[in-house]
């Protein structure tokens, strides 16, 4: 294991542990490695940090002993340990502002794909709920095909989620409350061993970490996080399903769910959430992808299908020549800082780079950006 994550796992057990400050904190010394080397002497790197973790640094020599027993850990289990500054790492996540510095990642998929998708809900889905996610996941497959799916592995919506994407070839993530040594509930331990064969296990919490009720309060932000958009399939009035949209819209992310019966039961949270404008209506994937405007993935897909490769010397547009040129200038640019560079309109640019995209020119990175292939 490389230093800098053995490092970061350690700054992770250390006593003063405080989600937003301790990001804070990694993220003005720009690793661990420049904390842990300024341990004895901290406040030359913070002089105005504060008196607790100034006190915690003198100890770092044990929380440092606790990561190198987790690095053994997780190393002879085949667990990653992706770091804040990894490209490995959820980029999506990186955006919030208590991302965790360290994620633990147990399978084999991509978590920074084209597109996310987080499906939450009850644990006591119904057949109306069931019927729902297996509608939308099919439909999608076709539509939409490049799409990570995110959930909990809980009962209910959690784990009907995840196996309507494993049967419908989307890589899926379960997001856990505890560590990667042990597996709750019990009950799903054959989906997940599917799971981390086309997708994946993940958290934040060390081995050893049992799953209290906390935890799974906490492990919602990160279902909200790393994903572009969170659905609420069923909810009763309250649930963890609400506490995880309320935290996706905290994070400025889209937030839908589906409608369900007046009165029904596990269908009321969905519907309050929709009166109060806090989620958008959902009726099917077609919905779901002109909301997102992911329209243009299943013309892409198609286009794809049929061979359309980047020719050597396409023909393009003066407008695609500017974006190119852009381009090249800064790489990696979205569409709103593309657009001024460019003086191209929105409207006008999203269609240029779909276009560009159909030629193998660029191609959409996670956050949205843009990037020139050439």
């Amino acid at each position: 294991m490389q230093p800098e994550t053995l490092y970061t796992i350690a700054l992770t057990r250390l006593p003063y542990f405080n989600l937003i400050g301790l990001l804070e904190v990694y993220k003005r010394a720009g690793s661990a490695t420049c904390i842990i080397d300024n341990c004895h002497n901290i406040t030359d790197l913070f002089p105005d940090a504060h008196p607790q973790f100034i006190e915690a640094m003198k100890n770092i020599d044990k929380a440092l002993e606790r990561a190198e027993y987790e690095a053994e850990k997780i190393q002879s289990m085949g667990i990653k340990a992706f770091c804040f500054n990894d490209l490995d790492y959820p980029q999506r996540l990186k955006e919030c502002v208590d991302a965790p510095l360290v994620v633990y990642y147990y399978g084999n998929g991509n978590l920074n794909p084209r597109h996310v998708l987080s499906i939450v809900g009850t644990r006591h889905c119904t057949s109306y709920g069931r019927d729902r996610i297996s509608e939308l996941l099919t439909e999608l497959k076709q539509a939409c095909p490049d799409m990570l799916i995110v959930s909990g592995l809980a009962y209910g919506v959690d784990i009907a989620a995840h196996r309507d994407a494993l049967e419908n070839g989307f890589e899926t993530v379960g997001v856990l409350a505890h560590g990667l040594d042990d597996l709750y509930p019990r009950l799903h331990r054959d989906t997940a061993a599917r799971m981390v064969q086309q997708g994946g296990l993940l958290t934040e919490f060390p081995t050893r970490t049992q799953p209290v009720a906390r935890n799974f309060i906490q492990r919602n932000r990160i279902i909200a996080g790393m994903a572009d958009a969170t659905l609420l399939v069923e909810s009763a009035r309250k649930g963890g399903g609400l506490i995880t949209c309320e935290i996706a819209q905290a994070y400025d992310r889209e937030v839908f769910a589906f409608p369900g019966n007046i009165g029904a039961p596990y269908s009321e949270g969905c519907n309050r959430l929709i009166q109060k404008n806090a989620a958008a209506l959902l009726t099917s994937a077609s919905d779901l992808l002109q909301m997102m405007n992911w329209e243009n993935d299943l013309r892409l897909a198609e286009a794809k299908k049929r061979g359309i490769e980047r020719s050597l010397f396409p023909n393009l547009s003066p407008e695609e020549t500017t974006i190119i040129h852009a381009l090249k200038k800064n790489n990696d640019l979205q569409i709103n800082l593309l657009s001024a560079k460019t003086t191209i309109p929105i409207s006008q640019l999203s269609a240029l780079l779909f276009e560009l995209e159909m030629k193998g020119i660029v191609r959409t990175l996670a956050g949205g950006c843009y990037h020139l292939m050439a």
